[in-house]
């Protein structure tokens, strides 16, 4: 009984020791769409085994929440067995379905926030022994339309019939991935009558201010002194509208 614990506790002792001598590295992550056009994010991972013994149930995961604590998404990698002495490399794949998450958040289309990551690994050393750590990091999140304005609409006469309207556009690309899509403005008068729309194309990189105009022609006798726009976007990514804007 006694060599019996002498040999168990030496084995315990040999495997937590080697634990120092297994690395574990994550890579540069890549953005990029799924055929759902929800935003893949796939981060390289390797573990390198130069430990005394095998590593079972080898387990990354990975949870997205907002500031509020509600989960957006989460994304796991499990490997079960790495050998002693092997290098195993992987990918950490997390989907990220931004149009679920503006619909549901219409604020973040617009402004500049925070998500929390929960980072947890889980393993067996020897395929035996539970180790577990966890850490939670914030990461920053930027709206893709972050400071959306519409300038005054300026009209000039197209024909005696028509005007030419000129809708001023601007705003920031603060989000993750590049903006490439289209926005589209109705305009109605005072009447709630829709008097003119027009549709621009978008190509705004990520990290990029945004300045344009949208024209179109509407009835001169359909123009009000008051009335409201309403917005519309549609993007590789996510579609939001109608934002109405007086």
């Amino acid at each position: 009984t006694t060599l019996f614990w002498i040999i168990l506790i030496g084995f315990f002792i040999s495997a937590v020791y080697s634990a120092r001598d297994i690395q574990f590295h994550l890579g540069e992550p890549e953005i990029g769409l799924t055929a759902d056009t929800e935003v893949l994010v796939s981060i390289p991972i390797e573990v390198d085994n130069q430990g005394f013994y095998n590593i079972g149930s080898f387990n990354l995961s990975t949870r997205i929440s907002d500031n509020e604590g509600a989960e957006i998404t989460e994304g796991h990698t499990f490997i079960p067995l790495i050998e002693q002495g092997k290098d195993v490399n992987a990918r950490h794949n997390i989907t990220l379905d931004i149009d679920s998450l503006l619909k549901n958040k219409p604020e973040y289309v617009f402004n500049d926030t925070e998500f929390v990551l929960h980072e947890t690994i889980g393993l067996r050393l020897a395929e035996v022994i539970p180790v577990q750590a966890s850490t939670n990091i914030t990461v920053p999140w930027g709206g893709p339309l972050y400071n959306f304005s519409l300038g005054e609409i300026a009209y000039a006469v197209s024909n005696e019939s028509y005007l030419t309207a000129s809708v001023p556009i601007s705003f920031a690309n603060h989000a993750p991935f590049d903006l490439i899509g289209n926005i589209k403005i109705d305009v109605y008068n005072s009447t709630d009558a829709l008097i003119g729309s027009g549709m621009t194309v978008l190509e705004v990189p990520q990290d990029t201010p945004y300045e344009g105009d949208i024209e179109f022609t509407v009835p001169v006798t359909a123009v009000t002194r008051n009335g409201y726009c309403e917005v519309h976007i549609s993007t590789e990514v996510f579609h939001f509208g109608p934002l109405v804007i007086p």
